[in-house]
């Protein structure tokens, strides 16, 4: 498939979600009109993904990489290209109000999914680095069965020593966590006290580690992903 058809395949996601402007769907729509794949893509539709990327043009890089043609595809946009402004293990204050505000609109994102017919259990929730962090602090604040959880590179937000004393359940949400254990920006026990908080949560936890990897994402994490989101669009929606 050429680049230029993968932006086509972005749009029609979009369009899945009534996420485009008027000028870009009724373009999005006529491109529809006489391509078969994307007219497939968009009928075959079974979940949604939400992408939490600081850069918009590196999530929609990865979603390509995930290649998943039945998965619809939203990436909220951070502002300044940063969801907050200090590290994650910063004190949770130095980071406001530009946590709560980042917080927020990831919980947007997932109301706009529900409206277009996606609820939590048939949304991925996936994010790398600050996106990670902030997709698996957003799940453990706001417990449920989501379809799937991703963390690369990523940890639960605050200074160490925090109490997680989050409530809810998460009702066997699979919840994949990949790391270096030698990430200049996410400590290692971050990630394994990560593990333990969504375990004791109800999640059904994956945890990687790569020896020497560094800050970025392998081969391995975007299979992984890939598995989730094949798994989810092909998991039967539940009965209403």
């Amino acid at each position: 498939m050429s680049l230029f058809h993968g932006r086509w395949r972005r749009r029609t996601a979009l369009l899945a979600l009534d996420a485009l402007d008027a000028a870009e769907a009724e373009s999005a729509r006529a491109h529809v009109a006489g391509c078969a794949s994307c007219a497939r893509d968009l009928e075959e539709t079974r979940a949604a993904l939400a992408l939490l990327s600081a850069d918009p043009k590196r999530g929609a890089r990865k979603y390509e990489e995930f290649g998943q043609r039945d998965i619809a595809y939203l990436a909220p946009e951070a502002v300044g290209h940063t969801w907050y402004p200090y590290s994650f293990l910063a004190p949770l204050q130095q980071n406001e109000p530009h946590l709560s505000n980042a917080l927020a609109t990831v919980g947007a994102t997932l109301d706009r999914l529900a409206q277009e017919g996606f609820p939590a259990e048939r949304v991925a929730l996936i994010g790398f680095s600050q996106g990670g962090c902030l997709a698996l602090e957003y799940v453990a604040r706001n417990a449920r069965r989501y379809g799937a959880v991703g963390g690369l590179s990523a940890g639960l937000i605050g200074p160490p020593g925090m109490p997680r004393n989050y409530a809810g359940a998460l009702g066997g949400t699979p919840v994949f966590l990949g790391c270096s254990d030698v990430d200049s920006h996410i400590p290692l026990a971050r990630v394994h006290e990560s593990r333990e908080v969504f375990e004791k949560m109800g999640a059904e936890v994956t945890e990687r580690i790569y020896p020497g990897m560094g800050h970025t994402v392998n081969h391995d994490e975007i299979a992984h992903v890939t598995s989730l989101l094949a798994s989810l669009a092909t998991t039967p929606a539940a009965s209403p």
